[in-house]
């Protein structure tokens, strides 16, 4: 257990990381075909009919910084009904950009899996670790597939580990052995994914706890990842009495105080968000609909690496 000492408060103690191998699954589906998620009921166990391995063939990688997928994407086992879940082409590109064929790839708020989908798919090993373990259950029905690939630089021997765990106490993983970091953060009390049935849910927490509880995940993610690596969050923001809260602005000046350089800020375009068309259909208002999110990118400073040059990118004064 990881502990975190605040003057005059008491320490906090995050649950470990426990592996949930594929046995740990099929012992699962053998009593339960179904986990909720939210209000979403998602079938596991499934017998996945793949029609294609890939993203259509006339798309190519982004290469500005603002991302738009009206088709979110829906190649080998990636599907949509998992609320709050990123595009399949999110992951893809920075996996395509940041690593190489045998690196690892750490997405500790792995949800339904579509990180390790795209890394089992592009030939990278990595560690899917979310606090529910029925989302876990998810992510390892989405890896439930065979595939080969023809890439002579395809790691033969791949691994993929998945855990219950929390994103503030990744202790199964050592310092400096990531080398990207790409999740998706629940937003501070937007979409509940326990419904606060799960000790240490994020997605439930009052705002001011909430950045509270980013900043000992950016820690975590600041120590496991590798000098001169990358660390890449997807963020969203809200609003309130008809005003905006930029939640993203603050989580990122979170990852900036632990330590990290902001790399990239790139705009993602949102499409058919279940939220925004539920609660503001249909009527004109005095504000605008928030129809975007945040894919910060950070960058860990090389050891001895002189900083001074980033500063108007790094730690705010």
């Amino acid at each position: 257990m990881v502990q975190i000492q605040n003057e005059a408060q008491p320490k906090k103690i995050y649950r470990s990381m426990e592996e949930v191998t594929f046995d740990d699954f099929k012992k699962f589906v053998a009593e339960r075909k179904f986990v909720t998620i939210e209000d979403q009921v998602v079938k596991i166990g499934n017998d996945w009919k793949i029609k294609e391995f890939g993203p259509p063939k006339d798309y190519f990688p982004e290469s500005e910084t603002v991302w738009s997928f009206p088709n979110r994407g829906n190649w080998a086992t990636h599907v949509g009904n998992y609320r709050g879940n990123w595009s399949p082409y999110i992951p893809r590109n920075l996996i395509l950009k940041y690593t190489e064929p045998g690196d690892l790839v750490l997405d500790q708020m792995v949800g339904s899996g579509t990180t390790l989908v795209e890394c089992k798919l592009l030939g990278r090993n990595a560690i899917g670790v979310d606090i529910n373990r029925d989302a876990v259950m998810v992510t390892l029905d989405r890896l439930n597939f065979n595939y080969s690939s023809l890439d002579p630089r395809y790691p033969k021997d791949l691994t993929i580990k998945t855990y219950v765990g929390d994103a503030r106490n990744l202790n199964l993983i050592k310092d400096n052995k990531v080398d990207l970091i790409a999740t998706h953060p629940p937003y501070a009390g937007i979409i509940p994914y326990s419904n606060n049935r799960v000790e240490g849910d994020l997605s439930s927490l009052k705002l001011e706890e909430y950045l509270k509880e980013m900043r000992v995940v950016a820690e975590e993610s600041f120590r496991v990842l590798k000098p001169g690596k990358c660390c890449a969050i997807l963020i969203g923001d809200t609003r309130k009495h008809l005003h905006y809260i930029p939640i993203s602005v603050r989580v990122m000046e979170v990852f900036l105080d632990v330590g990290f350089i902001l790399k990239e800020d790139i705009i993602k375009l949102q499409w058919k968000t279940k939220t925004t068309r539920e609660r503001w259909r249909g009527k004109t208002y005095s504000f605008y609909k928030i129809a975007h999110e945040h894919l910060y990118v950070f960058r860990k400073p090389l050891t001895d690496e002189h900083v001074s040059k980033y500063k108007y990118s790094a730690k705010w004064s």
